[in-house]
């Protein structure tokens, strides 16, 4: 009876342990979401950088199977290269360690001194608990509420680490165990254990703190858990570990899988040449600390030497890891992907980090949408090529093909649990796609009126050639302006584009009519007219739909009104109004059409 209270404590403290690292891990990652992405995408071709940012981030998330995860994304997303995620893969491995730190805190004796007493987690978690729950209960803002559920968490994993050591402590004296123990001297079968133990429940941190609560528990007794004990099944956890990762690249694209290959192989080959270099030493020096009970800080230290010397053992040569995964995962012949790099559903798994992969998208989009529209500028002004009509009709079907993939994400996405700010991300990311996408609608229509005029052998008056000049180049102009404002963030360039657009506005007007006036004189055809009206139509409306990019620019960071924006900066009392009148006196005077 005893025994079977004492696994039902272990299954408890077990359950609170997992449930809450898995809390904390996920509310980490929540309160710190976008800033994760891109201090991942900053890990390019400089490794260092990389096992750096990906050692900073795990540490974060308390997981490096979560950091692992998110790499494979990004690599099935097309964001990041095989090459770049190498360094990142180290660098979580040595991250992943800090949970392993935290854990062995509970080894501090009471007889401590008063501040080592005070980092003993079952002196603090307790407080940590209290101020969680009153953040959960009382706090309005929603950040507050993250920090509450994170604290909250980490009481209950410490609380689920003192239930399972209390459960494991009979074990000191039991002979069963003593003898379960020599089994575990044999390197091959500890490795093998804790890779199957980890990759059943998924978390290498769960294996040590077990590990950990098995340590506290039978330490000093006649059979403890001893260094040469340990060490392979720390060795194995971090093997079992990869399971994770290589779940998740179920169904992913080639370059994806690969990244899950680097994981395991690098965790893998650094155990069997850990263990093999440890081994070989231990026979010539006989290393007396094998056989000594291990303590809780003694299994966090093998588990940070481990990573550490496996990622120095790796560095100078991570293309041996890349050409493994390469040969593991070839490239099928004959086959060659077409079309966009969808968004890995994994990210959906994190709201908040896949937020930040969509903004990076869109801002691809934009620019792909800007790329689109100087090249059939670049026709209307004369300068047709078929390579440049290509181009144009090639861009206008990615637009369309960026508005499906994004939309449909987005949609999933704003289903999510997302944060405040998040869900407004979210809904200005969906209207600035659909601008773009009808920018490379309005760019398909100036190509189509400039072939009309090619191959109709028509010709604009030199007036007119002018008048479009002028409108073309503001066009050029506010798109610059507005795809340029959005990526940097720039507050103050968004601000322009409202003047920048009535400019526009009244240039349509003002050229239409002088257009009119020349048919009268007979300078002109009506249906030269139809044709301008064309133009001059599509490039105002490429000027609307970057007003409309602009004021979600806006709301993203001053939380504007949509409607009332443009009401409130042109009609506005005070220096809003001001402003504009100022801007828009300045593009008129830039944008002034030449003397009839």
């Amino acid at each position: 009876m005893d025994i079977a209270n004492n696994v039902l404590l272990f299954c408890i403290g077990l359950a609170f342990s997992l449930f809450g690292m898995q809390l904390m891990s996920s509310n980490l990652e929540q309160l710190s979401g976008g800033i994760l992405e891109r201090t991942l995408e900053k890990a390019t071709k400089n490794r260092f950088m990389a096992v750096i940012l990906g050692a900073v981030v795990t540490a974060v998330v308390q997981s490096s199977s979560a950091t692992t995860v998110m790499v494979v994304g990004f690599v099935n997303s097309g964001i990041m290269k095989l090459s770049q995620v190498v360094g990142i893969i180290m660098g979580a491995n040595i991250g992943t360690t800090i949970t392993s730190w935290l854990l062995s805190l509970t080894g501090i004796e009471a007889g401590s001194s008063v501040l080592l007493w005070l980092m003993k987690p079952s002196t603090f978690s307790p407080v940590m608990a209290i101020i969680g729950i009153i953040l959960l209960l009382f706090s309005k803002k929603e950040k507050s509420k993250t920090v509450g559920t994170i604290l909250l968490s980490f009481a209950l994993l410490m609380f689920g680490m003192s239930t399972m050591g209390d459960a494991v402590e009979p074990l000191a004296e039991s002979e069963t165990f003593a003898e379960l123990l020599l089994l575990f001297r044999n390197p091959v079968f500890g490795v093998i254990v804790g890779a199957v133990f980890t990759g059943i429940i998924q978390s290498s941190a769960a294996t040590v703190a077990i590990l950990i609560a098995l340590a506290a528990a039978v330490s000093g007794s006649d059979a403890p858990i001893t260094y040469g004990v340990a060490l392979p099944i720390v060795l194995g956890s971090n093997i079992g570990t990869c399971v994770t990762a290589l779940i998740s690249c179920i169904g992913a694209n080639r370059n994806a899988c690969r990244a899950a290959m680097v994981h395991l192989y690098f965790n893998t080959i650094g155990t069997i040449v850990f263990l093999c270099l440890f081994y070989t030493a231990d026979a010539f020096f006989d290393f007396a600390f094998i056989d000594e009970g291990v303590s809780e800080f003694g299994i966090a230290i093998i588990h940070t030497v481990f990573n550490v010397l496996a990622t120095i053992m790796f560095f100078p040569m991570p293309n041996v890891l890349c050409r493994l995964a390469e040969l593991t995962v070839p490239d099928k012949k004959g086959v060659k992907k077409e079309g966009l790099s969808p968004i890995d559903e994994r990210f959906l798994a994190t709201p908040a980090v896949a937020v930040e992969v969509c903004r990076k998208r869109v801002e691809d989009m934009m620019q792909a949408a800007e790329s689109t529209v100087l090249s059939a500028l670049a026709i209307n002004e004369g300068a047709y090529s078929s390579a440049q009509a290509a181009a144009v009709r090639d861009g206008e079907k990615l637009l369309d093909e960026y508005e499906d993939m994004l939309g449909s994400y987005l949609v999933k996405l704003s289903s999510k649990p997302l944060s405040e700010n998040d869900a407004h991300e979210v809904n200005h990311m969906l209207h600035v796609i659909g601008d773009c996408e009808r920018m490379g609608d309005h760019a398909l229509n100036l190509l189509e009126s400039s072939e009309e005029m090619r191959s109709k052998a028509l010709r604009f008056s030199d007036a007119a050639c002018a008048d479009l000049t002028v409108m073309r180049n503001a066009l050029r102009d506010i798109m610059r302006l507005t795809i340029g404002s959005y990526i940097s963030s720039d507050i103050e360039g968004a601000q322009k584009v409202a003047p920048l657009e009535d400019v526009i506005d009244s240039l349509r007007e003002r050229i239409r009519n002088r257009h009119i006036i020349r048919l009268q004189e007979g300078k002109c055809t009506i249906r030269l007219g139809f044709v301008l009206s064309d133009m001059l139509m599509n490039m105002e409306r490429l000027s609307d739909h970057c007003s409309n990019i602009a004021v979600c620019q806006l709301q993203r960071h001053d939380a504007y009104n949509a409607h009332g924006y443009l009401d409130t900066v042109k009609h506005g009392a005070g220096g809003e109004s001001e402003a504009f009148e100022s801007e828009y006196k300045e593009y008129s005077e830039k944008y002034a059409l030449p003397e009839a």
